[in-house]
């Protein structure tokens, strides 16, 4: 995360040229943000981004070399500390959940304002989920068809550690992943990989499907 004080560095992944062009003109123009690379290819931003210690990297889906979930399950990789924020305009369920299930913090389709891209990124950098309204829906959806297919669980088949318990916890009282791990006493690549585990465990894909999933199970009030 930027300190305080700082501009926010953003690199995009986009190979459409004119919203690429747009969406570093609207940041540069901004003194909250440092547009630190642009890449209209997937491998030319995996190779590059681990140097440039980007907060935030948007990424397209639809790349021209290699899938946009590829790009984003490596940057989670070797840019532990870096949020990804996708911006797409594919909006089905599976390639929602592969994107998620890949790392990406957050979702927007194409055509979201870019004045409101400000608050999202705001929002991305303070331990939000960023999300368009048309995403929020397909995940609501596919939680409450899960729901209603299945019988009221206990828990008594997931068992979280303490410590993802507490972290668990600490997202569903809305601390951001930097407060949580400052509280922790851990580094936030390690809230990170807490979440993963816990996400595997509820068999969801991200913080909001998680904290729902466990309140139905009563592992959390």
């Amino acid at each position: 995360m930027a300190p305080a004080g700082h501009p926010i560095r953003i690199a995009i992944v986009e190979d459409d040229p004119a919203l690429r062009k747009m969406l570093v003109s609207l940041l540069q123009a901004d003194t909250d943000y440092a547009v630190v690379a642009e890449f209209s290819e997937g491998r030319a931003a995996i190779a590059a981004l681990p140097h440039l210690a980007p907060d935030i990297v948007l990424v397209d889906l639809g790349l021209p070399d290699i899938s946009g979930i590829e790009v984003i399950r490596r940057l989670k990789e070797i840019c532990a500390n870096a949020s990804v924020l996708v911006v797409t305009t594919f909006g089905d369920e599976h390639t929602v959940t592969s994107a998620l299930e890949a790392g990406a913090d957050g979702y927007l389709l194409k055509g979201t304002a870019l004045e409101e891209l400000k608050h999202d990124l705001h929002s991305l950098q303070h331990g939000g989920s960023p999300l368009s309204p048309m995403i929020a829906r397909t995940l609501l959806n596919r939680l409450q068809t899960k729901a209603a297919g299945e019988k009221p669980d206990t828990g008594g088949d997931t068992t979280l550690t303490r410590r993802e318990h507490e972290i668990l916890m600490m997202i569903a009282k809305g601390f951001s992943y930097a407060e949580t791990s400052k509280i922790c006493g851990i580094s936030t690549a390690t809230v990170h990989s807490h979440l993963k585990s816990i996400y595997r465990k509820l068999e969801v894909h991200s913080k909001t499907e998680a904290v729902y999933e466990a309140r139905r199970r009563s592992l959390i009030p």
